[in-house]
């Protein structure tokens, strides 16, 4: 089929959107391999790459435009965009990551359209187009930094037998795994087979879901020392106020009396919670921290900016208790967000878009946990914990995860519930708990398991309290990151070639 009608698009379209509800906060986890079955199944019929494209572009279309369109609330409340021109990036946005799903609908039509490569349609479905959609979804979690949001294997967090497969091969692998349990839906569904011949995708089917239920069992670390109490505050500061320097005292003095209430031995206060250089810190507020700190015969963790604006300044978070103070750097920034690329031709974007301190200077990478409230955290801030590699970099000396964060800028929305469950994969990936300080939600206690133990409402004002355990040891995922994936995705594209892509005489 060389051409590509409408109600192919139309129905690729909707069964993006559909997968949508396989995330964070619906969570009907089988979604997204339906969808991607649907998927598959149109990208069967097709024999050219145009139409592979177009079916690819629709799907993509329908998904993130349901997903991240969150990015126009953003731009527009609180970046002050004018509503058209946040409409137009929003959608240009969506179009530019709907060419990864494109992208896999073009090349796993290539050997169809070039007679002189041969492969059969069972392998382009069955092997081909996992294969493909496993390796453009870590492509798109590096390209240009990476946007990994919505990674499929996200959706199977925490309740899907394939969560059992994170700590092995992280969220990359359990996302090629849902892509090959979609291809055989996809092929069971097409196929002109005897129903005996065919069993054998179903019984595939459920040996993955058992074999991943099986690993949901296995304790790849154990516990390291007494548990800590700890509490963590989201202080609701709405974000039009945040930076406001008339607003600054009420909302010092805001998180001074919820830390003031709280007696946990790790306290933890969001991204940027002390809206203000570290050297404009009063003297007295400060002092106040550590002595509540001791007090507690532990540390409050504090996301602020340090440095200056005369030079580099960075989004950190502070200790204050134990002494020596000590302290984290943001190492992966936000494009546009937090620092501007290629200033010489993006640099007018920091004129449009009304974000404070939008150039940060990058941390660096060789940062170690911070030895605070009887636990060994590994910290990061904001967006950080959608990159699985970089979160391991810590490990295993941390004993525990600690993510801070400001998602007011996306409103009340699906993104606040998405992040979460990305922080979800991180502890299931490392065996590690994870602790979420927001500003506006979700604050969350995530256990190893990557369960959330509690949490609070979003835009309410509260302190989140509990008994965490730190952890010691290391997942597969640990040790190795995406390496064995990468090998695998290599031995088949090999395989591929040698045996499956042969030339013809």
């Amino acid at each position: 089929m060389r051409q590509v009608s409408f109600s192919m698009l139309l129905a690729s379209l909707l069964a993006g959107a559909l997968a949508i509800a396989g995330f964070a906060p619906l969570g009907f986890w089988p979604l997204p391999a339906v969808s991607l079955a649907v998927l598959f199944t149109l990208l069967a019929r097709t024999t050219s790459m145009r139409a592979g494209f177009l079916i690819g572009l629709a799907w993509g279309l329908g998904f993130f435009v349901a997903g991240v369109s969150w990015v126009f609330i953003s731009l527009s409340v609180y970046g002050g965009m004018p509503g058209w021109l946040a409409a137009l990036a929003t959608l240009l946005f969506c179009a530019m990551l709907a060419l990864f799903p494109a992208i896999v609908g073009a090349l796993q039509a290539y050997p169809k359209e070039h007679e002189s490569w041969a492969v059969s349609p069972t392998l382009r479905l069955l092997v081909v187009m996992p294969l493909l959609w496993g390796v453009t979804e870590w492509v798109r979690g590096w390209f240009f930094t990476g946007f990994p949001w919505l990674v499929a294997g996200y959706s199977q967090v925490p309740d899907s037998p394939l969560a059992g497969y994170a700590p092995l091969v992280g969220v990359y692998g359990v996302s090629t795994l849902l892509a090959l349990i979609a291809a055989l839906l996809a092929w069971n569904m097409t196929t002109r087979a005897p129903f005996v011949r065919r069993a054998w995708a179903l019984v595939t089917i459920v040996a993955l879901g058992v074999g991943g239920q099986a690993l949901r069992g296995v304790t790849w670390t154990t516990p390291d020392g007494a548990p800590t109490t700890v509490a963590l505050l989201q202080g609701n500061i709405p974000q039009e106020m945040k930076w406001q320097p008339e607003k600054t005292r009420a909302t010092l003095e805001k998180y001074a009396r919820m830390a003031a209430t709280s007696p946990a031995r790790l306290i933890v206060l969001p991204e940027t919670a002390l809206p203000l250089f570290e050297s404009d810190l009063p003297a007295f507020y400060r002092d106040g921290l550590v002595s509540l700190g001791r007090q507690n015969r532990g540390d409050i963790l504090a996301g602020l900016p340090t440095g200056s604006l005369k030079g580099a300044y960075y989004n950190s978070v502070i200790s204050f208790g134990s002494a020596p103070s000590q302290r984290y750097h943001k190492v992966h920034l936000v494009p546009f967000g937090e620092y501007i690329p290629l200033k010489a031709m993006w640099g007018w974007v920091v004129k449009v878009l009304h974000i404070p301190l939008s150039d940060f200077a990058r941390g660096t990478t060789g940062q170690r946990p911070l030895a605070i409230g009887g636990q060994r955290v590994a910290a990061n801030i904001c967006y950080e914990d959608a990159f699985g590699e970089e979160i391991i970099r810590q490990l295993p000396e941390a004993s525990v995860l600690v993510n801070v964060s400001n998602l007011a800028w996306f409103g009340d929305s699906f993104a606040p519930w998405q992040h979460a469950q990305m922080s979800q994969m991180r502890a299931l990936e490392t065996g590690r708990m994870m602790l979420r300080a927001t500003n506006t939600g979700v604050t969350a206690i995530i256990d190893a398991r990557g369960r959330v133990l509690a949490s609070l409402p979003l835009f309410t004002t509260g302190s989140l309290s509990g008994e965490i355990q730190g952890y010691a040891g290391s997942t597969p995922y640990v040790r190795w990151g995406n390496a064995p994936v990468l090998v695998l995705w290599g031995g088949v594209g090999v395989w591929l070639l040698i045996a499956g892509f042969r030339r013809q005489p």
